[in-house]
């Protein structure tokens, strides 16, 4: 009877033993279910993107077959804004989280804040686990204190390069490496100026359809081929690195994002408070987790992005910050975010100061322009010696009153301005002075001031050169 016992308490603990091996070598260990359960993220981000020129945003003029292949497969939103329509400004927002005046980037190639506790994605993120990388343009890059990026060698840094060249090889090893997930950032230097790579042949210039705010020259037509002509290189970009993701199994557990930054630098576009140069393009592509084929018209601004990596990769929401999460509309759990986007330009050191506020919403846009009657300029977008514009051949073919009425609205611009855009998304017929909407003007005044006095934002004196605000560490 005992050699009966003892033999049932041995098999036991034999099966006791085994059962434990079993399970710790098929249950993945907590570093390797990290890896498994978080998921990776690319961000591909244009460079001075007309984003209605993508087919799947309604471009007639070039079929973008990856872009458009991305948002089959994925979610894409119809209403994503820069608060302020420069690289620059955009990038800090994108990487901080903060608006331009918390940021200290309020003018474009106006450096962060970098003598305070000002952290980015990089850091949120490596709190979670990842590694952080970029390769391509390396606006805001610097100082390395606040963007500690991982910077991976394949794609032009500079965006006023006369070439676009690149290559995967780094890209693929880095992604690849199993020590932790990553989050990337891949940014091309297409569209931006000088426009000197593609095939602007593809293009015929008499067959191009031209957004209702330009004047029709011979010269536009020629310039829009040259910029079409980047518009395609940047597809090609973003279908090789789908197919990057896709031959390295990587694509499983991605999720792949398309920006397209502000819009282009032709007149009313970059540098500026219209929608031609606020509005951009996001699509987000996530397999089992985000549905294909879907929209939406939630209002995010590019502050919103590293709030929701975050959250994306389990992280809590960080105070303090002027974006907030948008994971359930990009999850389509809800087709609202913002109630409203707001935007700020300031245009020293690309003109004389010139400074812009706006809010808009789903309906409406108002538009400060703080330093009228002056004249606006630009030394890129409105110089005629510039050989990347278009505005000399404007002032010198506009005849008619609605072609006169064109190049007017850019240079003399009044004080206040105010869109229906739902019916004049080109910004064209300004309501202000119409007494209907006296009510509405004056509720949106009230809370682009209110913003603007939350973001310490004095209005038209900060748009000097060299100068601080009240974000300041020495005010």
């Amino acid at each position: 009877m005992k050699n009966i016992r003892s033999a049932i308490l041995l098999l036991a603990a034999v099966v006791l033993a085994a059962a434990t091996a079993w399970h710790k070598r098929t249950l993945p260990t907590k570093k390797a279910a990290q890896a498994v359960t978080k998921p990776n993220i690319i961000i591909i981000m244009a460079d001075d993107l007309d984003s209605r020129q993508l087919s799947c945003y309604g471009g007639k003029n070039l079929k973008t077959t990856n872009i458009d292949q991305l948002a089959a497969e994925g979610v894409q939103f119809n209403k994503i804004f820069a608060s302020e329509a420069i690289c620059v400004p955009t990038r800090a927002s994108l990487f901080t989280g903060l608006y331009p005046m918390r940021h200290g980037s309020f003018q474009n190639h106006k450096p962060v804040y970098a003598d305070r506790d000002l952290k980015s994605v990089c850091q949120y993120m490596s709190a979670l686990g990842y590694k952080v990388g970029l390769t391509g343009k390396d606006h805001v890059t610097k100082p390395t204190s606040v963007f500690p990026f991982d910077i991976i060698k394949g794609f032009e840094p500079n965006c006023v390069a006369n070439t676009d060249d690149y290559f995967l090889d780094s890209v693929k090893n880095y992604i690849t490496q199993k020590d932790k997930p990553y989050c990337l950032f891949v940014m091309s230097i297409n569209p931006h100026a000088p426009w000197t790579v593609g095939d602007p042949k593809e293009f015929d210039p008499d067959k191009l359809v031209l957004p209702p705010s330009w004047v029709d020259t011979k010269r536009s037509r020629e310039l829009y081929c040259l910029y079409l002509a980047e518009v395609r290189r940047l597809d090609n970009q973003v279908g090789d690195i789908m197919k990057m993701l896709k031959e390295t199994g990587q694509d499983k557990n991605t999720m792949l994002v398309f920006l397209g930054e502000q819009g282009p630098q032709f007149p009313g576009g970059k540098w500026n408070s219209y929608d031609y140069g606020q509005k951009s393009s996001m699509i987000a592509r996530f397999p089992g987790k985000i549905k294909a084929r879907s929209q939406s018209d939630a209002i995010v601004q590019y502050e919103d992005i590293t709030p929701t990596l975050i959250e994306l990769a389990g992280g809590k929401p960080v105070a303090g910050l002027d974006g907030k999460s948008f994971l359930s509309a990009l999850y389509g759990k809800t087709n609202t975010h913002r109630d409203y986007a707001y935007g700020i330009y300031n245009n020293i050191p690309e003109g004389k100061a010139y400074a812009m506020r706006s809010i808009r919403d789903q309906k409406y846009k108002l538009i400060f322009n703080l330093t009228a009657p002056m004249p606006y300029t630009n030394r890129f977008a409105l110089n005629p010696e510039n050989k990347n514009n278009m505005w000399a051949s404007w002032q010198a073919n506009a005849k008619t009153p609605q072609e006169l009425k064109l190049v007017d609205r850019i240079v003399n611009r009044p004080a206040v301005e105010f869109f229906d855009m739902q019916a004049d998304p080109y910004e064209l017929n300004n309501l202000a002075d119409q007494p209907q909407y006296k009510t509405q003007i004056a509720s949106y005044t009230t809370k682009l001031k209110a913003w603007m006095a939350e973001q310490k934002d004095p209005g038209a004196s900060i748009d000097k050169p060299n100068n601080k605000n009240a974000n300041d560490k020495d005010n």
